[in-house]
């Protein structure tokens, strides 16, 4: 079942967004794109979610318990969910805000992250899109991860 609703997101993501699709409705398809590429290991698909010089973010804390905010490349990135095995980055989101202004859009997802069927953390995923070509790719992404407080 699970497979079955990825693909039909892959559908979603794939029409055109010039179609009868609300500007929200083609932001959420981009998102989603995301997450089924990351769940397919397909890093070409990955990458067209992002625009040429996206930044990606995480707020974590170090070995001292200090919060810091980790920069990662989006090639790196795809590069290291191209090597994972099909199915391994399974990330379940719920859409709480998503918020359009002409080629600006605003994404909140909560999520849990799992290792195929093993959960590994939660957090929430802070999204900024660019609608440029017709086309939605996300700008910037900032997300928050942990392990405790997690509802499963």
């Amino acid at each position: 079942m699970r497979k079955l609703m990825l693909l039909s997101f892959l559908v979603i993501a794939s029409l055109n967004n010039t179609q009868a699709q609300s500007a929200e409705d083609s932001v959420k398809a981009t998102v989603r794109k995301m997450f089924f590429a990351m769940m397919e290991a397909d890093g070409t698909m990955l990458q067209d979610c992002f625009t040429e010089n996206a930044i990606m973010q995480t707020i974590t804390t170090n070995r001292e318990g200090k919060l810091i905010v980790r920069t990662d490349s989006v090639a790196a990135f795809v590069r290291q969910v191209s090597n994972m095995p099909k199915g391994l980055a399974d990330e379940r989101i719920v859409f709480d805000v998503v918020k359009v202004d002409g080629p600006l859009a605003t994404v909140w997802t909560p999520y849990q992250f799992y290792r195929r069927s093993d959960f590994s953390h939660c957090g929430v995923n802070s999204f900024q899109l660019v609608r440029n070509n017709d086309k939605w790719r996300i700008q910037y992404i900032i997300d928050t991860r942990r392990k405790t407080g997690c509802a499963q």
